[in-house]
Protein backbone atom coordinates (compact mmCIF):
# COMPACT_ATOMS: atom_id res chain seq x y z
CA UNK A 1 0.00 0.00 0.00
CA UNK A 2 1.14 3.62 -0.96
CA UNK A 3 0.19 5.94 2.27
CA UNK A 4 -1.30 9.37 1.52
CA UNK A 5 1.89 10.96 1.56
CA UNK A 6 4.20 8.66 0.03
CA UNK A 7 2.84 9.10 -3.26
CA UNK A 8 4.24 12.50 -3.68
CA UNK A 9 7.66 11.75 -1.48
CA UNK A 10 8.74 9.34 -3.75
CA UNK A 11 9.91 11.08 -6.76
CA UNK A 12 11.66 14.32 -4.59
CA UNK A 13 13.45 11.26 -2.26
CA UNK A 14 14.85 9.17 -5.16
CA UNK A 15 18.02 10.48 -5.62
CA UNK A 16 18.74 11.13 -1.36
CA UNK A 17 17.63 7.74 -0.90
CA UNK A 18 19.77 6.28 -3.58
CA UNK A 19 22.59 8.02 -1.55
CA UNK A 20 21.54 6.55 1.65
CA UNK A 21 21.63 2.65 0.69
CA UNK A 22 24.21 1.60 -2.16
CA UNK A 23 22.09 -0.47 -4.80
CA UNK A 24 23.93 -3.56 -3.78
CA UNK A 25 22.82 -3.09 -0.10
CA UNK A 26 19.49 -2.30 -1.70
CA UNK A 27 19.40 -5.54 -3.02
CA UNK A 28 20.79 -7.94 -0.06
CA UNK A 29 18.12 -5.79 2.21
CA UNK A 30 15.51 -7.50 0.22
CA UNK A 31 16.60 -11.00 0.14
CA UNK A 32 17.80 -10.51 4.24
CA UNK A 33 15.55 -12.92 6.22
CA UNK A 34 12.78 -10.43 8.13
CA UNK A 35 13.71 -9.47 11.95
CA UNK A 36 12.37 -12.35 14.67
CA UNK A 37 9.92 -9.52 15.95
CA UNK A 38 8.28 -9.70 12.58
CA UNK A 39 8.97 -13.13 11.18
CA UNK A 40 7.25 -14.53 14.55
CA UNK A 41 4.32 -12.81 13.30
CA UNK A 42 1.19 -14.92 12.50
CA UNK A 43 -1.62 -14.06 10.25
CA UNK A 44 -5.49 -12.44 10.80
CA UNK A 45 -6.44 -12.58 7.78
CA UNK A 46 -9.09 -15.46 8.61
CA UNK A 47 -10.62 -12.91 11.13
CA UNK A 48 -11.54 -10.60 8.51
CA UNK A 49 -14.96 -11.19 7.07
CA UNK A 50 -16.35 -9.29 3.51
CA UNK A 51 -19.40 -7.31 3.50
CA UNK A 52 -22.41 -9.31 2.35
CA UNK A 53 -24.78 -8.73 -0.27
CA UNK A 54 -27.93 -8.26 2.36
CA UNK A 55 -25.61 -5.68 3.87
CA UNK A 56 -25.07 -3.69 0.78
CA UNK A 57 -28.93 -4.28 0.19
CA UNK A 58 -29.54 -2.76 4.00
CA UNK A 59 -27.11 0.43 3.02
CA UNK A 60 -29.21 1.16 -0.44
CA UNK A 61 -32.65 0.73 1.37
CA UNK A 62 -31.67 3.72 3.83
CA UNK A 63 -29.83 5.35 1.41
CA UNK A 64 -33.43 5.57 -0.09
CA UNK A 65 -34.68 6.53 2.81
CA UNK A 66 -32.16 9.52 3.04
CA UNK A 67 -33.16 10.75 -0.43
CA UNK A 68 -36.33 10.92 0.58
CA UNK A 69 -35.65 13.01 3.82
CA UNK A 70 -33.51 15.08 1.12
CA UNK A 71 -35.74 15.89 -1.12
CA UNK A 72 -33.74 13.85 -4.16
CA UNK A 73 -34.63 11.67 -6.60
CA UNK A 74 -31.47 9.99 -7.31
CA UNK A 75 -28.05 9.34 -6.44
CA UNK A 76 -25.16 8.78 -8.60
CA UNK A 77 -22.11 7.08 -7.61
CA UNK A 78 -18.76 6.63 -9.84
CA UNK A 79 -15.52 5.24 -8.98
CA UNK A 80 -14.22 5.67 -5.52
CA UNK A 81 -15.34 4.06 -2.29
CA UNK A 82 -19.28 5.04 -2.19
CA UNK A 83 -19.42 2.71 -5.35
CA UNK A 84 -18.09 0.05 -3.27
CA UNK A 85 -20.30 1.08 -0.14
CA UNK A 86 -23.33 0.37 -1.49
CA UNK A 87 -22.66 -1.98 -4.57
CA UNK A 88 -19.29 -3.86 -3.80
CA UNK A 89 -18.04 -2.88 -7.16
CA UNK A 90 -14.39 -1.67 -7.05
CA UNK A 91 -13.90 0.67 -10.53
CA UNK A 92 -11.55 2.50 -12.01
CA UNK A 93 -12.23 3.91 -15.68
CA UNK A 94 -10.15 7.33 -16.44
CA UNK A 95 -12.15 9.71 -18.59
CA UNK A 96 -14.62 6.78 -19.52
CA UNK A 97 -17.87 7.29 -17.09
CA UNK A 98 -19.48 4.35 -15.34
CA UNK A 99 -21.85 4.98 -12.79
CA UNK A 100 -24.72 3.28 -10.42
CA UNK A 101 -27.75 5.78 -10.36
CA UNK A 102 -29.99 4.90 -7.42
CA UNK A 103 -33.61 5.89 -7.45
CA UNK A 104 -35.32 7.04 -4.29
CA UNK A 105 -38.06 4.49 -5.71
CA UNK A 106 -37.42 2.42 -8.42
CA UNK A 107 -34.44 -0.25 -9.81
CA UNK A 108 -31.00 1.12 -9.61
CA UNK A 109 -29.42 1.18 -13.05
CA UNK A 110 -26.16 1.42 -14.11
CA UNK A 111 -23.97 3.19 -17.35
CA UNK A 112 -21.22 1.09 -18.54
CA UNK A 113 -18.63 1.39 -21.43
CA UNK A 114 -19.50 -1.31 -23.79
CA UNK A 115 -16.29 -3.08 -23.76
CA UNK A 116 -16.26 -2.73 -20.02
CA UNK A 117 -19.60 -4.63 -20.04
CA UNK A 118 -18.18 -8.09 -19.04
CA UNK A 119 -15.82 -6.94 -15.98
CA UNK A 120 -19.03 -4.24 -14.82
CA UNK A 121 -21.39 -7.61 -14.88
CA UNK A 122 -18.51 -9.74 -13.08
CA UNK A 123 -19.02 -7.83 -10.18
CA UNK A 124 -23.01 -6.38 -10.25
CA UNK A 125 -23.87 -9.43 -10.06
CA UNK A 126 -22.68 -9.84 -6.45
CA UNK A 127 -24.40 -6.96 -5.43
CA UNK A 128 -28.19 -6.10 -4.71
CA UNK A 129 -29.11 -6.08 -8.57
CA UNK A 130 -28.17 -9.45 -8.66
CA UNK A 131 -28.55 -11.43 -11.87
CA UNK A 132 -31.08 -9.32 -13.89
CA UNK A 133 -28.96 -5.59 -13.24
CA UNK A 134 -30.23 -2.71 -15.90
CA UNK A 135 -27.10 -2.28 -17.60
CA UNK A 136 -27.09 0.29 -19.99
CA UNK A 137 -24.23 0.35 -22.54
CA UNK A 138 -22.51 3.31 -24.83
CA UNK A 139 -20.13 2.52 -27.19
CA UNK A 140 -16.94 4.70 -27.59
CA UNK A 141 -18.20 7.06 -30.18
CA UNK A 142 -21.51 7.19 -28.05
CA UNK A 143 -22.16 10.20 -25.14
CA UNK A 144 -22.73 7.92 -21.49
CA UNK A 145 -24.85 11.20 -20.56
CA UNK A 146 -27.36 10.42 -22.85
CA UNK A 147 -27.71 7.13 -21.79
CA UNK A 148 -27.98 8.21 -18.37
CA UNK A 149 -30.21 10.78 -19.09
CA UNK A 150 -32.85 8.32 -20.70
CA UNK A 151 -32.44 6.24 -17.97
CA UNK A 152 -33.84 8.94 -15.40
CA UNK A 153 -36.41 9.68 -18.14
CA UNK A 154 -37.48 5.76 -18.05
CA UNK A 155 -37.76 6.28 -14.21
CA UNK A 156 -40.11 9.53 -14.29
CA UNK A 157 -37.02 11.61 -12.94
CA UNK A 158 -36.09 13.58 -15.74
CA UNK A 159 -37.41 16.70 -14.05
CA UNK A 160 -36.14 15.83 -10.52
CA UNK A 161 -33.43 16.78 -8.02
CA UNK A 162 -30.50 14.29 -8.88
CA UNK A 163 -27.63 13.91 -5.88
CA UNK A 164 -24.27 13.53 -7.29
CA UNK A 165 -21.57 12.09 -4.49
CA UNK A 166 -18.39 14.16 -3.78
CA UNK A 167 -15.64 13.07 -5.49
CA UNK A 168 -18.01 13.00 -8.90
CA UNK A 169 -15.34 14.68 -11.12
CA UNK A 170 -16.51 18.52 -12.87
CA UNK A 171 -16.42 16.80 -16.52
CA UNK A 172 -19.07 14.29 -15.59
CA UNK A 173 -20.96 16.48 -13.44
CA UNK A 174 -20.91 18.74 -16.40
CA UNK A 175 -22.17 16.32 -18.87
CA UNK A 176 -25.06 15.08 -16.97
CA UNK A 177 -26.55 18.64 -16.23
CA UNK A 178 -26.08 19.08 -19.73
CA UNK A 179 -27.70 15.94 -20.98
CA UNK A 180 -30.54 15.87 -18.20
CA UNK A 181 -30.94 19.84 -18.99
CA UNK A 182 -34.57 19.33 -17.22
CA UNK A 183 -33.02 18.01 -13.48
CA UNK A 184 -31.74 19.64 -10.92
CA UNK A 185 -28.25 18.68 -9.82
CA UNK A 186 -27.81 18.71 -5.89
CA UNK A 187 -25.12 17.31 -3.84
CA UNK A 188 -25.63 13.84 -2.57
CA UNK A 189 -23.38 13.88 0.72
CA UNK A 190 -26.29 14.42 3.07
CA UNK A 191 -27.42 10.45 1.51
CA UNK A 192 -23.73 9.24 1.12
CA UNK A 193 -22.16 10.68 4.54
CA UNK A 194 -25.43 9.89 6.34
CA UNK A 195 -25.06 6.34 5.96
CA UNK A 196 -21.32 5.77 5.57
CA UNK A 197 -20.57 7.76 9.27
CA UNK A 198 -22.67 5.55 11.30
CA UNK A 199 -21.11 2.17 11.28
CA UNK A 200 -22.59 -1.01 11.30
CA UNK A 201 -20.66 -3.69 14.28
CA UNK A 202 -19.74 -5.87 11.37
CA UNK A 203 -17.87 -2.56 9.78
CA UNK A 204 -16.69 -1.68 13.79
CA UNK A 205 -15.17 -5.30 14.23
CA UNK A 206 -12.99 -4.74 10.99
CA UNK A 207 -12.00 -1.22 11.61
CA UNK A 208 -10.99 -2.73 15.10
CA UNK A 209 -9.67 -5.55 13.37
CA UNK A 210 -7.55 -3.16 11.17
CA UNK A 211 -6.36 -1.01 13.98
CA UNK A 212 -4.72 -3.91 16.10
CA UNK A 213 -3.00 -4.73 12.53
CA UNK A 214 -1.44 -2.21 12.46
CA UNK A 215 -0.34 -1.71 16.22
CA UNK A 216 1.33 -5.32 16.36
CA UNK A 217 2.93 -4.12 12.76
CA UNK A 218 4.59 -0.61 14.77
CA UNK A 219 5.54 -2.43 17.38
CA UNK A 220 7.02 -5.25 15.61
CA UNK A 221 9.46 -2.96 13.55
CA UNK A 222 9.73 -0.71 16.62
CA UNK A 223 11.51 -4.17 18.33
CA UNK A 224 13.53 -4.54 14.74
CA UNK A 225 15.18 -0.65 15.10
CA UNK A 226 18.77 -0.59 14.67
CA UNK A 227 20.90 2.79 14.79
CA UNK A 228 21.57 4.27 11.66
CA UNK A 229 18.53 2.72 10.39
CA UNK A 230 17.31 4.56 7.40
CA UNK A 231 13.89 6.08 7.10
CA UNK A 232 12.88 3.74 4.01
CA UNK A 233 14.60 0.56 5.90
CA UNK A 234 11.93 1.50 8.94
CA UNK A 235 9.08 2.17 6.43
CA UNK A 236 9.80 -1.53 4.56
CA UNK A 237 9.72 -3.10 7.91
CA UNK A 238 6.20 -1.72 8.71
CA UNK A 239 5.03 -2.58 5.17
CA UNK A 240 6.52 -6.71 5.90
CA UNK A 241 4.85 -6.82 9.27
CA UNK A 242 1.67 -6.08 7.94
CA UNK A 243 2.20 -8.32 5.11
CA UNK A 244 3.13 -10.96 7.88
CA UNK A 245 -0.28 -10.73 9.54
CA UNK A 246 -2.10 -10.81 6.28
CA UNK A 247 -2.78 -7.62 4.91
CA UNK A 248 -1.79 -4.16 2.84
CA UNK A 249 -0.59 -1.76 5.04
CA UNK A 250 2.66 0.40 5.91
CA UNK A 251 3.53 3.55 7.25
CA UNK A 252 5.32 6.89 6.93
CA UNK A 253 8.72 7.64 9.19
CA UNK A 254 10.12 10.82 9.92
CA UNK A 255 12.68 11.46 12.46
CA UNK A 256 13.98 13.97 14.09
CA UNK A 257 13.86 17.88 13.27
CA UNK A 258 11.38 16.61 10.19
CA UNK A 259 8.71 14.94 12.53
CA UNK A 260 7.97 18.63 13.41
CA UNK A 261 5.98 18.82 9.58
CA UNK A 262 3.14 17.06 10.38
CA UNK A 263 2.53 15.41 7.12
CA UNK A 264 6.66 14.93 6.83
CA UNK A 265 9.64 15.81 4.47
CA UNK A 266 10.84 14.76 1.50
CA UNK A 267 14.40 15.27 3.41
CA UNK A 268 16.24 11.75 3.31
CA UNK A 269 16.46 10.90 7.15
CA UNK A 270 18.15 8.30 9.80
CA UNK A 271 17.37 6.77 12.96
CA UNK A 272 20.00 7.42 15.61
CA UNK A 273 19.33 7.40 19.43
CA UNK A 274 17.99 10.13 20.99
CA UNK A 275 16.08 11.80 18.21
CA UNK A 276 12.10 11.28 17.93
CA UNK A 277 10.72 8.74 15.30
CA UNK A 278 7.29 9.10 14.15
CA UNK A 279 5.35 6.05 12.09
CA UNK A 280 1.44 7.46 10.68
CA UNK A 281 0.09 4.57 8.53
CA UNK A 282 -1.79 1.95 8.67
CA UNK A 283 -3.92 -0.73 7.02
CA UNK A 284 -6.94 -1.71 4.84
CA UNK A 285 -9.31 -4.91 6.25
CA UNK A 286 -11.90 -5.56 3.64
CA UNK A 287 -12.18 -2.62 2.64
CA UNK A 288 -12.14 -0.65 6.00
CA UNK A 289 -8.74 1.99 6.93
CA UNK A 290 -6.94 2.17 10.07
CA UNK A 291 -4.84 5.66 10.98
CA UNK A 292 -2.21 5.02 13.46
CA UNK A 293 0.48 7.23 14.61
CA UNK A 294 3.21 6.26 17.40
CA UNK A 295 6.53 8.35 18.18
CA UNK A 296 8.76 7.39 20.24
CA UNK A 297 12.93 7.56 20.81
CA UNK A 298 15.48 5.07 20.16
CA UNK A 299 17.23 5.03 23.75
CA UNK A 300 16.80 7.66 26.29
CA UNK A 301 14.19 10.68 25.60
CA UNK A 302 15.14 14.27 26.77
CA UNK A 303 13.13 16.08 29.55
CA UNK A 304 11.67 18.14 27.19
CA UNK A 305 10.58 15.77 24.47
CA UNK A 306 8.97 13.81 28.18
CA UNK A 307 7.00 16.92 28.87
CA UNK A 308 6.06 17.55 25.18
CA UNK A 309 4.95 13.73 24.80
CA UNK A 310 2.90 14.43 28.64
CA UNK A 311 0.94 17.27 27.24
CA UNK A 312 0.20 15.43 23.98
CA UNK A 313 -1.37 12.33 25.87
CA UNK A 314 -3.00 14.27 28.23
CA UNK A 315 -4.83 15.84 25.20
CA UNK A 316 -5.83 12.90 23.51
CA UNK A 317 -7.21 11.57 26.88
CA UNK A 318 -9.39 14.93 27.43
CA UNK A 319 -10.38 14.14 23.44
CA UNK A 320 -11.66 10.58 24.54
CA UNK A 321 -13.35 12.12 28.02
CA UNK A 322 -15.48 14.53 25.84
CA UNK A 323 -16.62 12.26 22.80
CA UNK A 324 -19.89 10.91 23.24
CA UNK A 325 -23.42 11.44 21.27
CA UNK A 326 -24.80 14.50 21.35
CA UNK A 327 -21.33 16.31 21.50
CA UNK A 328 -20.41 18.92 19.25
CA UNK A 329 -17.66 17.74 16.80
CA UNK A 330 -15.86 21.12 17.62
CA UNK A 331 -15.96 20.74 21.29
CA UNK A 332 -13.54 17.30 21.27
CA UNK A 333 -11.37 19.42 19.21
CA UNK A 334 -11.15 22.26 21.87
CA UNK A 335 -10.88 19.95 25.01
CA UNK A 336 -7.72 18.52 23.48
CA UNK A 337 -6.72 22.03 22.51
CA UNK A 338 -7.39 23.69 26.04
CA UNK A 339 -4.98 20.74 27.31
CA UNK A 340 -2.17 21.92 24.74
CA UNK A 341 -2.57 25.77 25.34
CA UNK A 342 -2.70 25.50 29.09
CA UNK A 343 0.65 24.01 28.72
CA UNK A 344 2.33 26.78 27.59
CA UNK A 345 1.83 25.72 23.62
CA UNK A 346 -0.64 27.95 22.13
CA UNK A 347 -2.42 29.80 21.43
CA UNK A 348 -4.52 28.15 18.72
CA UNK A 349 -2.87 26.63 15.76
CA UNK A 350 0.76 28.20 16.96
CA UNK A 351 2.20 24.51 18.06
CA UNK A 352 -0.91 21.93 17.43
CA UNK A 353 -1.22 22.81 14.04
CA UNK A 354 -4.27 21.20 12.43
CA UNK A 355 -7.65 19.81 13.93
CA UNK A 356 -7.78 16.77 16.28
CA UNK A 357 -9.20 14.51 14.02
CA UNK A 358 -11.33 13.40 10.82
CA UNK A 359 -13.88 10.68 10.66
CA UNK A 360 -12.40 7.00 9.38
CA UNK A 361 -14.31 4.67 7.20
CA UNK A 362 -13.25 2.58 3.95
CA UNK A 363 -11.59 6.45 3.74
CA UNK A 364 -8.79 7.37 5.32
CA UNK A 365 -10.53 10.69 5.74
CA UNK A 366 -14.08 11.06 5.58
CA UNK A 367 -17.44 12.48 7.87
CA UNK A 368 -17.17 13.71 10.61
CA UNK A 369 -14.33 15.98 10.79
CA UNK A 370 -13.19 16.93 14.71
CA UNK A 371 -12.53 20.64 14.38
CA UNK A 372 -12.90 24.02 15.84
CA UNK A 373 -16.62 25.25 14.78
CA UNK A 374 -18.12 22.13 13.44
CA UNK A 375 -21.28 22.12 15.13
CA UNK A 376 -22.58 18.77 14.50
CA UNK A 377 -23.21 16.34 16.78
CA UNK A 378 -21.41 12.82 17.69
CA UNK A 379 -23.74 10.36 17.09
CA UNK A 380 -23.17 5.97 18.63
CA UNK A 381 -21.05 4.29 15.96
CA UNK A 382 -19.37 7.14 14.00
CA UNK A 383 -15.69 6.39 14.42
CA UNK A 384 -13.05 8.95 13.83
CA UNK A 385 -9.14 9.51 14.41
CA UNK A 386 -7.75 10.94 17.86
CA UNK A 387 -4.86 12.68 16.87
CA UNK A 388 -3.37 15.58 19.16
CA UNK A 389 0.04 16.52 18.28
CA UNK A 390 2.46 19.49 19.13
CA UNK A 391 5.41 20.45 16.47
CA UNK A 392 8.11 22.33 17.34
CA UNK A 393 9.83 23.64 14.32
CA UNK A 394 13.84 22.90 14.38
CA UNK A 395 13.32 20.70 17.09
CA UNK A 396 10.67 17.29 16.71
CA UNK A 397 6.95 17.14 16.92
CA UNK A 398 5.01 14.61 18.82
CA UNK A 399 1.27 13.37 17.74
CA UNK A 400 -0.34 10.52 19.54
CA UNK A 401 -3.11 9.06 16.92
CA UNK A 402 -5.60 6.11 18.16
CA UNK A 403 -8.91 5.74 15.96
CA UNK A 404 -11.76 5.90 17.91
CA UNK A 405 -15.51 4.51 18.34
CA UNK A 406 -18.02 6.70 19.46
CA UNK A 407 -20.50 4.30 21.49
CA UNK A 408 -24.18 4.38 23.55
CA UNK A 409 -22.42 6.44 26.86
CA UNK A 410 -18.83 7.90 24.97
CA UNK A 411 -15.99 6.99 23.34
CA UNK A 412 -12.86 3.98 23.37
CA UNK A 413 -9.66 4.10 21.75
CA UNK A 414 -9.26 0.33 19.14
CA UNK A 415 -6.11 0.50 20.51
CA UNK A 416 -4.45 1.31 23.93
CA UNK A 417 -2.89 4.85 24.36
CA UNK A 418 1.08 4.82 24.03
CA UNK A 419 2.41 5.16 27.42
CA UNK A 420 6.10 6.63 27.16
CA UNK A 421 8.21 7.37 24.34
CA UNK A 422 10.55 4.78 25.48
CA UNK A 423 8.42 2.37 25.68
CA UNK A 424 5.89 2.65 23.33
CA UNK A 425 4.10 -0.45 23.33
CA UNK A 426 3.92 -0.96 26.97
CA UNK A 427 0.23 -1.33 28.43
CA UNK A 428 0.33 1.52 31.21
Amino acid sequence: MISRRKFLELSATSAGVAALAPPRLRAESQDAPLPPSIASLKSRKDEATPITREERQQRQERARKLMTENSLDAMVLMTGTSLQYFSGIRWWGGERMFTLVLPAKGNAFYVCPAFEEGRAREQIRNGPEGEHPDVRVWQEDESPYQRLAQGLQDRGIATGKIGLEETVRFVFADGIAKAASQAAIASATPVTAGCRMIKSPHEIALMRLASQVTLAAYEAAYRAVKDGMTQPELEDLVQKAHAQLGFNGGTDVQVGEFSAFPHGSVTPQVVHEGTIVLMDGGCTVEGYQSDITRTFVLGKASDKMKTVFDIVHRAQSAALAAAKPGAECGSVDAAARKVVTDAGYGPDYKYFTHRLGHGLGMDGHEWPYLVRGNPAKLQANITTSNEPGIYIRGEFGIRLEDDMHITANGAELFTPQTPSLEDPFAVR
